[in-house]
């Protein structure tokens, strides 16, 4: 069965004014759908034909004979992870064990900076995650379509800061769009069930 384009999780005009519907719908409409189409034209016809997302993007990593594959499967599966990290009237403090787990990073106030300082300091086109790595809350950034998944290592929340993710909005100010994404986009229920299961 082909990939499809999964639903986005709001409405294209849902996270206006942070994050406009002209934005959406080039980031979801072009990017995200160009990345869906071009992997199943990649995997048809291929021992990865009708195999899971997650099945394909472990099959190719770290093959270079297949980046081409590696590069649009991880983005797919990015894409749609950034989505439901967030949500209408977003923002602000986390609250649950996402909370707690921040407040071990040295409060609330200093996580933003420094997940603004690892998204801003990621050259180039990346991703800034929220990750638990081994039972411990980390801040890392991956270039290109790259997503952590190294054993014992689970998403939590992430950031697109691919230009297309933000300059319509926000040109090339990329640490105003990730204080935007804190401010009144970050979906914190979405972490705190990332969270949960990763146990």
């Amino acid at each position: 069965m082909a990939f499809e384009l999964p639903p986005l999780p709001w409405a294209e005009d849902a996270l206006e004014p942070a994050y406009s519907a002209r934005t959406v719908s080039f980031h979801y409409g072009k990017h995200h759908k160009a990345y869906v189409d071009t992997l199943n034209k990649l995997v048809a016809g291929t021992d990865l034909e009708g195999k899971s997302l997650e099945d394909v993007i472990m099959a190719v990593a770290g093959k270079p004979e297949k980046q081409a594959v590696f590069n649009n499967a991880a983005q797919v599966w990015n894409h749609t992870f950034f989505w439901n990290c967030m949500k209408p009237n977003g923002g602000g403090a986390p609250s649950g064990a996402i909370a707690e787990r921040i407040e071990g990073m040295g409060g609330y106030e200093k996580f933003v900076e420094d997940f603004k300082a690892t998204a801003v300091g990621r050259f180039g086109s990346g991703w800034a995650w929220l990750v638990l790595d081994n039972g411990e809350c980390k801040l890392v950034s991956t270039p290109n379509a790259e997503m952590p998944a190294a054993p014992g290592v689970t998403p939590l929340l992430v950031v697109d800061v691919w230009e297309h993710a933000y300059y319509l909005d926000y040109q090339n100010l990329r640490p105003a769009f990730v204080q935007a994404f804190f401010d009144s986009l970050v979906n914190w229920d979405f972490a705190n069930e990332n969270l949960a299961k990763a146990g």
